[in-house]
């Protein structure tokens, strides 16, 4: 996939554990700081507490659970704007949210779809899994008829934010509280699952996810910040109220 001229930099904003709102919010600001120019192309990596979270189609009919009874469960739902249907993140799950200007990179919605399903399918084969595109129908990533990674971005006038969820070792239970990206009777599956090796700690599948977008979009070095580094930004789109 080609890029722009010369060579680019790609922000990796390493989070740790966020809530979701407060990503959300992050991710407005920075996509409104990305198109006035004030921050380069980045990508958020991160966790999330157990969450639920519906697209703009708004399939709420693929909650299998009143929506009363996920605080029992430890989780909280939230409706956006992004494409893609009903999905879960919780602890070890891998989330990227890249903020990137495609036209900047000369790519479509498609072929951007398409990179993030091949920075999973890439990451995937380092720990001996075979994975796959799961195509128009079935969107994001799938190892046979299991799925391991879920895409729902959003994008608009060519900047982009929401991204892939890409799982590592998440418990798996709380999806049979939902029918995963509106596709029924398929599993969900984890690397851990998958993998016939034992996996590093997550925090390195994160980085060669990173590592792998970068190298896919042409975007050329990767430059890390912790959360130590971005703890001012995430405290201030903590506190702010829609």
């Amino acid at each position: 996939m080609s890029g722009g001229a010369g060579r680019r930099v790609l922000e990796a904003w390493k989070l740790g554990v966020v809530k979701y709102g407060d990503a959300l919010r992050l991710q407005e600001r920075l996509v409104a700081d990305r198109r006035a120019g004030r921050v380069p192309d980045l990508v958020l990596s991160l966790q999330h507490p157990p969450t639920y979270t519906l697209g703009k189609r708004r399939t709420d009919h693929n909650l299998l659970v009143p929506e009363s009874s996920l605080a029992g469960l430890g989780a909280e739902l939230y409706r956006t704007e992004r494409g893609g249907d009903v999905t879960f993140h919780g602890p070890r799950q891998a989330v990227l949210y890249p903020i990137l200007s495609l036209r900047d990179i000369g790519l479509g919605a498609r072929r951007y779809v398409e990179g993030l399903e091949s920075a999973m399918i890439e990451v995937a084969s380092l720990y001996g899994v075979k994975a796959r595109p799961g195509g128009a129908c079935e969107t994001g990533v799938w190892v046979g008829d299991r799925k391991i990674g879920a895409i729902g971005v959003r994008i608009s006038s060519g900047f982009t934010c929401h991204g892939l969820a890409f799982n590592i070792d998440p418990d798996l239970g709380y999806f049979k509280h939902i029918v995963p990206c509106g596709i029924a009777d398929k599993e969900v599956t984890s690397l851990r699952r998958e993998a016939a090796v034992e996996l590093p700690p997550d925090e390195v599948i994160h980085d060669q996810l990173v590592q792998s977008l970068a190298t896919t979009f042409r975007l050329g070095d990767v430059k890390v910040k912790d959360d130590s580094e971005c703890a001012d930004m995430i405290s201030s789109a903590a506190t702010v109220q829609h």
